[in-house]
């Protein structure tokens, strides 16, 4: 496999309006509403077993074209096997494969996203819905031919998330992204970069690289008076486990 690009995410949690206020400064926003799909039988008894196995299933709506998402975080080079072994983007579908680095917790992760007229997916994320419905064949090939011990029925979808986006905000030499989160009492703010490979690097010097520039996203954060979130775990994971606890079927 060759270099992938690395996505290096810093949390904050505390004030996180005040915090996306003071580091996304005047830059347009983008509101969205954020859906997860879990297994049914799980979520009635408070687990959430795609997740545990691995598996995300993300529906967004709203700032543009709506969007499915089939992820498997983390995940093995060994398990990315024929045409999913390397990225790939047909038919309004992106498929990617890059290095998740949050802290010192770095996994890989491989995410198929296919793209859909505005509001098409609300219907498939309404109570009494199947969230599984819209997934399409290549999708379906994806988690069966990389991850085929996690069965991708019977789902319920969770949500929504209250998603604000900022995108390219320059933070001294940087371009970051944020994304603050609102669901269930729980609210998140996320800053992320991505460190893309360049012809001259080989593994380590990529990887030397990223480290420098987490340093600086971590330190660009810090300067403006925002205090980043000490929890391991990240965003998705603490938000699918309170959305779980509180489904009523």
């Amino acid at each position: 496999m060759n270099l992938l690009p690395v996505e290096i995410k810093v949390n904050v949690e505390s004030d996180v309006r005040a915090a996306l206020a003071v580091l996304g400064g005047p830059h347009a926003t983008t509101t969205r509403q954020i859906w997860f799909a879990e297994d049914r039988g799980g979520v009635a008894e408070g687990r959430v077993p795609l997740l545990e196995g691995g598996v995300i299933v993300r529906f967004r709506s709203g700032g543009g074209p709506d969007e499915l998402t089939v992820k498997l975080r983390p995940c093995t080079p060994e398990q990315l096997v024929g045409r999913f072994s390397a990225p790939f983007d047909a038919d309004h579908l992106t498929y990617k494969i890059e290095h998740d680095w949050s802290g010192s917790h770095h996994v890989l992760a491989a995410s198929l996203a296919h793209g859909h007229p505005p509001g098409t997916l609300s219907d498939a994320v309404a109570p009494g819905s199947d969230p599984g419905a819209p997934i399409d064949a290549v999708q379906d090939q994806f988690l069966h031919t990389c991850r085929p011990t996690v069965a991708i029925d019977g789902l319920v979808a969770l949500g929504p998330v209250l998603s604000t986006k900022v995108d390219d905000v320059p933070l001294d030499d940087l371009e970051v992204d944020l994304e603050a989160w609102s669901v269930a009492g729980l609210e998140f703010l996320e800053a992320s970069i991505r460190v893309k490979p360049k012809d001259e690097d080989d593994a380590e010097k990529l990887s030397k690289r990223a480290e420098r520039k987490q340093r600086k996203l971590e330190e660009a954060v810090k300067a403006r008076g925002v205090v980043l979130s000490e929890r391991p775990e990240n965003k998705t994971g603490r938000v699918l486990t309170a959305l779980a606890a509180a489904w009523q079927p």
